[in-house]
């Protein structure tokens, strides 16, 4: 008995030292751009940008082949993050500003075919089959995709309803506070 686990504590050992010696060696490294970039992007990995992701929508940006403002969540506030951090010029006047969006089920339309459920990213839609569907909007990111696969129109896309725990005061222009700044100095 003591030889097994002497022997098996022995093969431990050594396969977990050639291992590390292995990672440490034959590691493959990394865009560090790429992974600077895809921490600035929201990372709910929704596709409203047309990409797979966060991950490859960093890789794209890295690369130049894509726009900084191609991130419909993060809206202007990604967008100038994003431009400032690779160097470019990023005018917010030709950004429009999406209001947030959830999905929302009309449930006398709701047939309960789970078509919905399954392209979900975020699993914010909950139902069984053949039972109506629901959308957990703390959950859901307003990617859109069970609007397309809704095969009764029964899913629309609304504004987030303004309550106590959703309400926001508004920040001011970036002119005005440019203005007062000037003003103080």
């Amino acid at each position: 008995m003591l030889t097994a686990v002497g022997s098996l504590t022995v093969l431990g050992i050594t396969l977990g030292t050639l291992l590390g010696i292995a990672a440490k060696y034959l590691a493959v490294q990394g865009d560090a751009l790429e992974a600077e970039l895809e921490g600035l992007l929201p990372g709910s990995n929704c596709g409203q940008c047309g990409f797979a992701g966060c991950k490859a929508a960093a890789a794209a940006l890295a690369a130049g082949n894509a726009q900084v403002t191609l991130c419909p969540p993060g809206g202007r506030a990604v967008a100038a993050t994003l431009a400032a951090k690779m160097g470019h010029a990023f005018d917010a006047g030709g950004t429009a500003e999406a209001e947030p969006l959830v999905a929302f089920v009309h449930e006398g339309r709701c047939i309960g075919c789970s078509r919905c459920i399954q392209k979900c990213s975020s699993d914010g839609i909950v139902g069984a089959p053949k039972q109506i569907h629901t959308v957990l909007s703390d959950a859901c990111h307003g990617c859109g995709k069970c609007v397309s696969e809704c095969p009764t129109e029964g899913i629309e896309m609304m504004p987030i309803p303004v309550t106590l725990a959703t309400w926001h005061w508004h920040k001011p222009a970036p002119q005005a506070i440019d203005t007062r700044a000037k003003a103080e100095a």
